[in-house]
């Protein structure tokens, strides 16, 4: 089958930093499903592991956490699924990836797309809505009938484009998104957003100037070590803040006076340990297939590549790491 892969750790300007190659198709076994991938996404997850994982034993390491496609065959322990079955899902870190014509997944972490989708539009959705729902729901315990705020530092990305729709469709809070440049602006505003702030100037004082004296939550999805200091300033007491991103140092004592909890969210953690309620993330992708074909969430496609290679991955890895790009990009077909 064709993949994309690479040997060694590159820069993104390396011509080898990724390359075309053919690999073993695989079997599935156990509660595995194999997918004949359609499309993909890119994460910068994927470019955090390209630049500082080496595969070993001069392997080839295939990246990619975030697809579309269709079943093609199941193990024989699988229950959930059937061969051509349309599904969507984000992959297990410690697995081969989703660059590939055909992919290993477990079907605990998979569901059914949204019918009212293509692939290239649902590949857009997966890794970024766990995370979301997982930083809402799970880490900073929000509730429907709260009707506190929040604040989402970061929040024209992946992740921050689809928590914006589920807060507005799923709870009661009032939204503040960070963004600095026009276009993300304009984009947070489409999606829902109460209030657009911008992250490059004071983030306290430009939240007073909403009239917003404090914040209850805070989805800190980037930056956080340079915003540590005004998020615990701006945070009310007993507030609950969660973080994604992987600061250079993080003092937690500032957020003692207020008793404010701060909380880890790593999507793959179900996966990784195989824990009890790894199901969940094929129930929370359930639910939000029902959402997007009720016209409750949409797609966050941003950019399309073209076809799944080398080159157009690496374009795509480029654009993430300038810090530039909105929603998300996605690449179809082989």
């Amino acid at each position: 089958m064709k993949a994309v892969g690479y040997k060694q750790s590159l820069p993104v300007t390396a011509s080898e930093a990724l390359e075309d190659i053919e690999l073993p198709t695989p079997e599935a076994q156990g509660r595995d499903l194999l997918v004949r991938v359609e499309a993909v996404s890119v994460n910068p997850v994927d470019t955090k592991i390209r630049q500082n994982v080496s595969p070993e034993g001069g392997e080839y390491k295939v990246l990619g956490w975030d697809a579309a496609g269709v079943v093609e065959a199941v193990g024989e322990d699988v229950t959930l699924f059937q061969p051509g079955d349309k599904v969507w899902y984000a992959g297990a870190v410690d697995r081969s990836g989703t660059n590939a014509q055909f992919h290993q997944v477990d079907e605990r972490i998979v569901s059914k797309m949204p019918t009212s989708l293509g692939f290239a539009e649902a590949a857009a959705l997966p890794l970024t809505t766990i995370t979301a729902w997982e930083m809402l729901f799970d880490r900073l315990q929000v509730a429907k009938e709260n009707a506190g705020s929040l604040l989402i530092i970061g929040a024209s990305g992946g992740v921050g484009s689809v928590m914006i729709q589920l807060a507005k469709q799923l709870t009661d809070l009032t939204v503040i998104a960070t963004a600095s440049r026009p276009e993300t602006r304009a984009w947070a505003q489409e999606l829902g957003a109460d209030h657009v702030i911008d992250h490059r100037q004071s983030l306290v004082d430009e939240l007073k100037a909403t009239g917003l004296p404090s914040v209850n939550y805070v989805a800190s999805l980037t930056h956080t070590d340079e915003h540590l200091a005004a998020i615990a300033e701006l945070i009310a007491p007993q507030g609950r803040l969660a973080v994604i991103d992987d600061p250079a140092s993080f003092d937690i004592m500032p957020f003692k006076r207020k008793s404010v909890s701060v909380h880890w969210e790593f999507m793959f953690t179900r996966s990784l340990f195989q824990t009890a309620d790894m199901i969940e993330q094929h129930r929370l992708l359930e639910r939000v297939a029902e959402m997007v074909d009720r016209g409750e969430l949409v797609t966050t496609l941003a950019e399309e590549f073209g076809t799944i290679n080398a080159e157009n991955l690496l374009r795509a890895h480029a654009l993430l790491e300038s810090g530039k790009g909105r929603g998300k990009i996605v690449l179809s077909g082989f």
